[in-house]
């Protein structure tokens, strides 16, 4: 497949070394050529020294003929005209990365639909989701956020003595837009009917909107009730959108920013945290602030090694994870060896979005649950699926196959037996292992 990257930085270089990994034929378009020598030295690539905005550059790479653009620079705005301009040109899809959140949160306006990419991804929120779905949830066996997380899934064992034990579910009366998708019990996977009965050592998979989710999850493992303290070090945009997948989580969030100035803005935008200006490393904000008594402690600095040796600390003080954010890959061995229990590198996050993309067929493996009993699957019907315009009552799945989650123009819900399938939906579906030829001959011909 023939790719143009627009950008030779750390997410455009780590891009570039997966996609050429996987066989793809890479343009590499950056107006340093240090940078761009330094990527000859070390991959097959083409270069190109230019500015990505400019359409002689573009026609130059090839991206007349390409399947797809990717715009990786440092600045946003240069990323979305580089874009537009390579659709102009005849580039088959683009993919745009962007920093701020007035581009990638679509308030006010969908800039993707808007401007015809295909899709924004923004690393920052991308790498913050994966810490709080660490957070939130340390003892789930499996963890998938399906549409930037207005639907939640866990795989988690029931309570001994929870409120679902012995009951079926008809009477567990769930929540609005929350659904018990799948069983595991004694090794074997059950799809669950409404007679079904929750015993003693099963583990089920939930799946439900954000907002009732917390409420559903209770019913079967509400585990303690004390509210888990975490410590944040650095008022970085991913430490915004880190605190905002805390709110109401039963998180006591701290977050710790040494710019007076940043500090207050952080205190105005995010009221549900509190902001402290002070270093977190400090022996004397330690002692005062009980850094060692912390649940979590996340270093999301733009400083790599003060990250890691800040996280390290805080779990040599007593914290009980501590997790560090690396921009550069060649950092991610250290974390384990100093006692950070989780590093997470932006970019990897951002060539694992590209590579996701990449994957254009009707059915996509998301994820696999239960040791691999059970998968979790992406599907986005075409024209000629028999599943178009059929009620999900009708529809005919794979035995111990659920549809849990419909994405359409933007919003996303758990369905009911009476939602209809239409052209432009995205499905996530749970079924057994081993039924993409199946699912692909209902979602993919008539």
């Amino acid at each position: 497949m023939s790719i143009v990257i627009a950008g030779a930085g750390e997410v455009g270089r780590h891009a570039a070394e997966v996609l050429v990994g996987d066989g793809h034929n890479v343009v590499m378009v950056d107006l340093s050529a240090a940078k761009l020598r330094a990527l000859e030295d070390r991959l097959d690539v083409r270069t190109l020294q230019g500015n990505c905005a400019h359409a002689e550059v573009l026609r130059e790479a090839g991206v007349a003929k390409c399947e797809l653009l990717l715009a990786a620079t440092d600045i946003d705005e240069i990323n979305l005209l580089a874009a537009i301009v390579a659709k102009g040109i005849g580039a088959k899809r683009t993919l745009v990365r962007v920093h701020h959140s007035a581009y990638f949160s679509g308030k006010g306006l969908d800039y993707a639909t808007h401007l015809g990419i295909e899709e924004l991804i923004c690393p920052e929120y991308l790498t913050s989701q994966a810490i709080a779905r660490t957070l939130r949830n340390p003892g789930a066996l499996a963890i998938e956020e399906f549409a930037r997380g207005q639907i939640e899934m866990q795989e988690l064992p029931v309570d001994e003595d929870g409120a679902a034990i012995g009951k079926p579910l008809a009477e567990l009366k769930l929540p609005a837009g929350v659904r018990l998708a799948q069983i595991r019990r004694n090794e074997a996977t059950v799809l669950p009917s409404a007679k079904t009965t929750i015993q003693v050592g099963d583990v089920v998979t939930l799946i439900g909107e954000r907002k009732t989710f917390e409420q559903g999850r209770k019913i079967f493992a509400a585990g303690t009730s004390k509210r888990k303290t975490v410590v944040i070090m650095g008022g970085t945009a991913m430490s915004v959108w880190l605190s905002r997948a805390l709110e109401k989580r039963e998180f006591s969030v701290r977050l710790f920013e040494k710019d007076a100035e940043r500090a207050e803005e952080l205190s105005n935008k995010l009221p549900h945290v509190t902001v402290i200006r002070a270093d977190p490393t400090e022996q004397e904000v330690q002692e005062e602030e009980r850094i060692g008594h912390a649940d979590a402690f996340v270093a999301v600095t733009a400083d790599d090694e003060h990250n890691i040796l800040s996280a390290a600390q805080a779990k040599s003080l007593g914290a009980k994870m501590a997790i560090s954010v690396v921009q550069r890959t060649t950092y991610m061995h250290l974390y384990s060896s100093v006692g950070v229990d989780r590093a997470f590198s932006p970019r990897v996050v951002a060539a694992a979005a590209v590579r996701k993309m990449l994957d254009v067929g009707p059915v996509r493996l998301l994820a696999s649950l239960s040791d691999g009993a059970a998968d979790v699957y992406e599907i986005r019907p075409t024209r000629k699926s028999i599943a178009v315009g059929k009620e999900l009552r009708n529809l005919k799945l794979p035995p111990e196959c659920m549809i849990g989650a419909i994405q359409r123009d933007g919003t996303v819900k758990v369905p009911g037996a009476d939602d209809t399938i239409a052209i432009g939906d995205t499905l996530l579906l749970i079924g057994p292992d081993g039924i993409e030829r199946k699912l692909k001959k209902i979602f993919a011909t008539k």
